[in-house]
């Protein structure tokens, strides 16, 4: 029996569905080790998590350009 794909693609920014570039994803699809996620070292501000439906958070890394937009306002 095959599981149905997740309600959303971890590849993608749950925001605006572009790619993510997440580390780990990357590593999960190639089998090739990744160093840490370039957004480990990111200040993502809380208002911008705040706009991910509660039932997608935690399951996709936002992109670089949405956390760069979210910090400059």
């Amino acid at each position: 029996m095959t599981q149905p794909p997740p309600a959303v693609d971890p590849r993608r920014c749950p925001l605006c569905g572009q790619a993510n570039q997440c580390a780990m994803e990357i590593e999960r699809a190639t089998g090739v080790k990744q160093a840490s996620c370039w957004c480990a070292s990111e200040k993502v501000p809380p208002e911008l998590l705040e706009r991910i439906a509660t039932a997608e958070r935690g399951q996709a890394c936002l992109c670089a350009a949405c956390i760069k937009a979210a910090q400059a306002t």
